[in-house]
């Protein structure tokens, strides 16, 4: 391509025109590009200031040198026209080549390219193969071999989607354990929830016999006079959780005020200035730390009525309730938690007026606390309280002398603390088992009629279950608590027949309601069915009357529909009358025979319908 003659002063030597250009010798100033950015590279001249950019499309790094800033001061016209951009001097033909060609080249295009191009063929092979299996399916219904080009586009629509779905779960939950990944929903639409929460079987054989009144436990517990629940808490019997529960999760007119990092929360009854609950987390330890059965019947009366003169105190029920929980798991859940420090000195152990001397009940270490003990030494010391605690904590001590072991012989001490056990959580309010949350819940709600606002969680990974022992070790476990193991397994039978009873009550109940609905809407359509029928009957005999009265028809329309309006007030009246003599009669009426096989049909209708 030559330069017009205009540019040659300024360029020195011409330029050699390309092969096959035709060369132009005339100088259209305005129209030639190649000029304007000739002159602005003259060293001299305002335009060389600004430094014009590349064609569209064309990058600043296409050129093998960058371009500064600031133009640089050339020695002669020759170094500055070597500064013009040669992109523009070569002919568009050729640059839009270069330019498709740097594209094709460019990475972000190749992935984005490569991305698009896989996803089409992904979407177009599970496109075959859904259409195959359809068409295996559902035969000529199935149609995905001629789907358009919108069914294309909402199937790969529906595939991304699906990935990112897969993703995402990947993300928030990569392990096996996710409730997500699990199938029980999938198995029964409507699960029970009060299944059997230790994967047993559901059907349970009862090993006691429990008398009518030992298995209904329905307390008239009223909250706005002056009944008193009171909390029997265990160590380590998840007590801890369902006295938050009791304070937290409870739905109740005036719910408990709990403050922020406080324990305690205050639990007055509706429009009093009196707590209805006695535990951890509403009167704190008022009766010692973890008071038993033997401190709690003698102190809380005391402590809550103890300002009030003996005659002013009103006739309260204490209402006395607890939780239990497997020996072996409590035992070595104890003994995990002494392992950290745990000592529980503040405990009372009051019996008969008295704390125990140091000769009565020893102590196991000589420090502050036992924290680092293996498990042999905590199983062998004979004073150890964690052996059978549930069993001393349920009786009452002043029976067998509290803790003076030289009263009777061991054997007869044990079974004493046993019987006293098991008369005390039979006659209990209430307990529960930290195996069985969901029918703890359930229990609780149908015997003070009072209901949790969420729902009781199941944790069956502890610290004792992790805790890994030998069949030996766990052999002497329940030898130490052998008096937890037989109350426990007694308490478990009576938690168990207690919720078959409390259900299956319910179930009659809801039966007996629907027997009553039916009934009473058999009634309503039986009534409506003869009430219609007198109705039908009176209008004939009416019609019938009126008919024999005026045989002639009467030529004047007025006059008929003046004698049309008032015949019909008439019937009306007396279709009211005939309504109110079949309410008082109806029972007569159904005597008759009409009325009899009116029922019978009726009555045959409706079981046919069911």
């Amino acid at each position: 391509m030559a330069l017009p003659a205009c540019a040659a002063p300024a360029l020195g030597p011409p330029l050699q025109p390309e092969r096959g250009a035709p060369a132009r010798t005339t100088c259209p100033r305005r129209h030639s590009r190649v000029e304007a950015e000739l002159a602005a590279s003259r060293p001299g001249s305002a335009a060389a200031s600004v430094r014009a950019g590349p064609p569209r499309g064309v990058s600043l790094a296409f050129n093998s040198q960058p371009l500064p800033d600031k133009p640089r001061k050339a020695s002669s016209s020759q170094a500055g026209a070597a500064r013009a951009p040669l992109f523009a001097l070569l002919p568009r033909g050729r640059r839009r080549r270069m330019h498709d060609f740097r594209r094709r080249w460019d990475l972000g295009y190749l992935c984005r390219a490569l991305l698009t191009r896989g996803l089409a063929a992904l979407g177009h092979s599970l496109k075959h193969v859904l259409g195959a299996i359809f068409s295996k399916i559902f035969g000529p219904l199935a149609s995905v071999g001629n789907m358009d080009e919108k069914s294309n586009k909402l199937l790969l629509a529906l595939v991304m989607l699906f990935l990112f779905a897969v993703i995402v779960l990947q993300y928030v939950c990569p392990g096996t354990e996710c409730q997500l990944l699990r199938l029980q929903p999938f198995s029964s639409p409507v699960p029970d929830p009060y299944r059997s929460e230790d994967e047993s079987s559901a059907r349970f054989v009862p090993r006691y016999n429990f008398s009518r009144g030992d298995l209904l436990r329905k307390v008239d517990f009223d909250i706005k006079g002056d009944d008193l629940i009171v909390f029997l808490h265990i160590q380590k019997t998840g007590g801890t959780t369902f006295g938050r529960h009791l304070v937290r999760n409870i739905q109740l007119e005036q719910p408990c005020e709990c403050r922020v990092g406080q324990k305690k929360c205050t639990c007055h009854r509706p429009g009093k200035r009196e707590t209805w609950l006695f535990s951890r987390f509403s009167t704190g330890w008022s009766c010692g730390l973890h008071a038993d059965w033997t401190e709690l019947t003698s102190c809380v009366p005391a402590v809550v009525d103890g300002k009030r003169d003996a005659k002013l105190r009103p006739a309260r029920n204490f209402h006395y309730i607890t939780i239990l929980r497997d020996p072996v798991s409590r035992y070595l859940s104890e003994w995990r938690h002494v392992q950290r420090g745990a000592t529980w000195k503040a405990s009372l152990h009051v019996c008969d007026g008295r704390p125990p001397t140091s000769e009565e009940l020893p102590s196991c270490y000589t420090g502050d606390d036992w924290s680092g003990c293996p498990l042999k030494e905590f199983m062998d010391c004979p004073y150890n309280l964690a052996n059978n605690r549930q069993v001393r904590m349920l009786s009452d001590l002043t029976l067998v002398g509290c803790y003076n072991l030289s009263v009777m012989p061991e054997k007869q001490r044990n079974k004493v603390l046993l019987e006293s056990a098991k008369t005390n959580l039979k006659h209990m309010a209430f307990f529960g088992l930290t195996e069985f949350q969901r029918k703890t819940q359930y229990l609780f709600e149908k015997t003070f009629n009072m209901n949790f606002i969420s729902p009781f969680t199941q944790y069956n990974t502890t610290r004792a279950s992790s805790v890994e022992i030998n069949e030996e070790i766990q052999k002497r476990i329940e030898g130490l608590n052998f008096l937890d193991m037989e109350l426990y397994s007694y308490a478990k039978d009576l938690f168990l027949q207690r919720y078959q009873f409390m259900r299956q009550k319910e179930h009659q109940e809801a039966r007996r309601k629907r027997q009553e609905q039916r009934k009473f809407l058999k009634g309503r359509f039986l009534q409506t069915h003869f009430l219609g029928q007198s109705q039908g009957q009176v209008q004939g005999q009416s019609q019938s009357q009126n008919q024999s009265q005026n045989p002639n028809p009467n030529p004047n329309p007025n006059q008929n529909l003046t004698q049309n309006g008032i015949q019909n007030l008439t019937q009306s009246s007396s279709v009211k009358e005939n309504q109110e003599r079949q309410k008082q009669s109806l029972g007569h009426e159904q005597g008759d025979s009409s009325a009899s096989n009116g029922t019978s049909d009726y009555i045959g209708s409706v079981e046919k319908w069911r």
